[in-house]
């Protein structure tokens, strides 16, 4: 039997698998899904995207920490990560740009990890058998018997039906200027917005107005938007019916809608499509979409557990009477729908990550192709306009 000491650390699954490794940042209890990420850099990115709330990251490279920490690559303000699962973290720290180690880092932010336990078993259990509530309990609550460790585990809540979006958005708006020639407002409805996504809009020419998860349509018109954009953002689609309800006032006031990851979601379920929880998710920089409308396959990054439910060939008509839509994107390693375009309405969005540099930059044109149909709409406007 494995003696357990103060540097110990157990991961439990809700199966009843443990693996034993060592402590790593805070010690401690903490419970969440346990889910994989597959890139081989961007852990700090990972680390700080307000989409992983809820959740118990293992990174499948076997090195992490090498580069350490620096307040530029941040995408918020903390670490978001319920724990986290690393193989093999860094002794020291060898990158000019670093101002900390991540060790540094999680225990700062108080989140508990383990390390030093074989990765590639854990992302093989959770392969075969679909992401699992865990848990990981490191210093004296290693020693914790191991039927109690894992009853906390089996108690912790399902991601299924949480609606994580208030813990992550802002609970105040506030105002992002445009660092372009500018086009107008754009309201950001923050549902766990990364910092580089607003960064790439207002490099586009937008004042972005950026509101609370609670926002209302009214909320939104007051910003006298040319536009509006759902981020990402953690949780169950279907658990965020407020969101969906606001979203379908914005459509039908034919506002022009972008949304990723999360607000792609919301964009299906708007448009009276379903959606549902993925085996094992997509989380990572290296997943491989077709864009249909040019036949060109994308690198693109990841960071979702659900999906849309969609007919993927052929036009077909919205169930909530938007008109014609198509599946615009397609996930090339498991068929999934990874994008929606509305043809009666200027509205379109995408499951994964524009502002990441997976390809580096194969989904960058997202932003772009934003920027236009919002130009293209406001000179509609203004032709009908001087028409009357």
């Amino acid at each position: 039997m494995t003696t357990l000491t103060s540097d110990s650390a157990v991961l439990v699954l809700e199966d009843g698998t443990r693996f034993i490794g060592r402590a790593y940042g805070t010690r401690g209890t903490t419970l969440g899904e346990v889910v994989f990420a597959t890139g081989m850099s961007g852990y700090q990115e990972t680390l700080t995207d307000p989409s992983y709330a809820g959740q118990i990251v293992l990174q499948t490279a076997p090195h992490i920490g090498n580069t350490g920490m620096n307040s530029e690559d941040d995408e918020s303000s903390k670490i978001w990560v319920a724990g986290y699962i690393v193989r093999d973290p860094a002794r020291r720290v060898s990158n000019w740009r670093a101002e900390e180690s991540l060790d540094d880092a999680l225990v700062r932010d108080g989140i508990v990890g383990i390390s030093g336990i074989d990765t590639r078993a854990v992302t093989r259990r959770i392969r075969d058998t679909g992401a699992m509530r865990g848990g990981i309990f490191s210093g004296p609550d290693a020693a914790l018997d191991a039927e109690e460790q894992l009853r906390r585990v089996t108690d912790a809540p399902q991601m299924a039906g949480q609606n994580l979006s208030a813990t992550v958005s802002v609970t105040k708006a506030r105002l992002l200027p445009a660092t372009a020639e500018r086009i107008g407002n754009l309201a950001v409805i923050d549902l766990g917005v990364k910092q580089s996504t607003l960064d790439n809009l207002t490099a586009l020419g937008f004042d972005v107005h950026v509101l609370p998860q609670s926002a209302t349509f009214a909320e939104i018109q007051a910003t006298s938007p040319v536009g509006v954009f759902y981020s990402n953002g953690p949780g169950d689609p279907s658990a965020s019916d407020k969101q969906v309800a606001v979203l379908r006032e914005v459509l039908d006031a034919k506002l022009p809608y972008f949304g990723i990851c999360f607000g792609n979601q919301l964009f299906g379920r708007a448009l009276g499509l379903g959606t549902y929880k993925l085996q094992f998710g997509h989380r990572g920089l290296n997943q491989p979409v077709l864009d249909k409308a040019t036949g060109r396959v994308e690198i693109t990054a990841h960071n979702h557990g659900f999906a849309v439910e969609a007919p993927l060939e052929g036009v077909f008509d919205s169930p909530h009477g938007y008109g014609p839509v198509e599946v615009s994107h397609v996930g090339l390693n498991d068929q999934v729908v990874e994008g929606l375009r509305a043809h009666g309405i200027p509205a379109f969005s995408v499951q994964y990550h524009p502002e990441a540099a997976a390809g580096p930059h194969d989904a960058h044109y997202l932003f772009t192709r934003f920027r236009d149909l919002v130009i293209a709409t406001q000179a509609q406007g203004s032709m009908q306009e001087g028409n009357k």
